[in-house]
């Protein structure tokens, strides 16, 4: 049965960020994902996780000058005692928050680097990161993201981010396959699907509809076919992960904007009953 968390930095936008992990619970979601927790105490979101019988599912480690348009620092040469720094305290909330996932993003290739040098970077820090985790009892993830959204992202297609897990060689570090940065760099999600999930190296995954990254039932995506795919694969091969619902509300930042926009989440969980 598939269990689905609500994207708490983008869903429930009309209220504030620790009031969206109520509205959540009480729209049937069980677990909750997020860009960052770093703004509130640890124990402040622990309290609301646990007021409300929520997991926590997901969230990412710092991503360098997100407001000065850093996208993460992972294949960037020269910011290693930053990104080391900043899975740390990833890390540290990680345990507060039992939450048994960190994405790590990989960053923006920067003008003039060589790819493979990047790339060189990128597998010597995820290496050391993936090592770290292990101590913690953590699993690091690495994230396939679109140019559309992200222009210059270094890491764009399933079968690159594959091959860096398997290049690093921890089994603890995982593809977080986002079925919406899928569909705009690659498409023929519902085989990647059945291909990638059955290897183990899938730790997450997320959806929205396709291209205005809305509700799923919005957009190019059939979404209730690729539940159903998600479904009988998991169940033959054992996967056990999230989905989660990472969008923006067609409807805006308006009083129940996200959740009269739910009826994907209903008609899902019949589904999957």
């Amino acid at each position: 049965m598939l269990r689905f968390a609500a994207n708490l930095s983008m869903l429930y936008p009309e209220l504030d960020f620790l009031d969206r992990f109520d509205a959540a619970a009480k729209d049937g979601f069980e677990g909750v994902e997020y860009l960052f927790p770093y703004a509130f105490p640890a124990a402040e979101i622990a309290a609301r996780l646990k007021a409300n019988g929520l997991k926590q599912v997901l969230f990412n480690a710092p991503p360098g000058h997100w407001d000065g348009g850093e996208r993460g620092l992972a294949c960037l040469p020269g910011r290693e005692n930053e990104f080391r720094d900043g899975i740390a305290k990833a890390l540290d909330y990680a345990v507060a928050l039992d939450c048994p996932r960190v994405h790590v993003m990989a960053g923006l290739l920067p003008a003039g680097l060589p790819r493979e040098t990047a790339k060189s970077t990128y597998v010597d820090n995820l290496r050391w990161a993936a090592a770290e985790a292990a101590k913690a009892g953590r699993d690091l993830l690495i994230e396939p993201i679109n140019t559309r959204d992200i222009p210059g992202f270094f890491l764009n297609r399933q079968d690159e981010a594959h091959a860096i897990v398997e290049a690093v060689g921890a089994p603890n570090l995982k593809v977080q396959f986002d079925l919406y940065h899928c569909q705009i760099v690659e498409g023929d999600v519902a085989m990647k699907i059945r291909k990638y999930l059955p290897t183990g190296r899938v730790g997450h995954i997320q959806i929205a509809g396709v291209p205005e990254r809305h509700e799923p039932d919005i957009g190019e995506l059939n979404h209730p076919y690729l539940f159903k795919v998600i479904d009988e694969v998991a169940a033959q091969c054992g996967w056990d992960g999230w989905v989660g619902g990472e969008y923006r509300p067609a409807r805006g930042a308006v009083p129940n904007g996200t959740s009269d926009g739910l009826g994907w989440l209903r008609a899902a969980k019949a589904l999957s009953a």
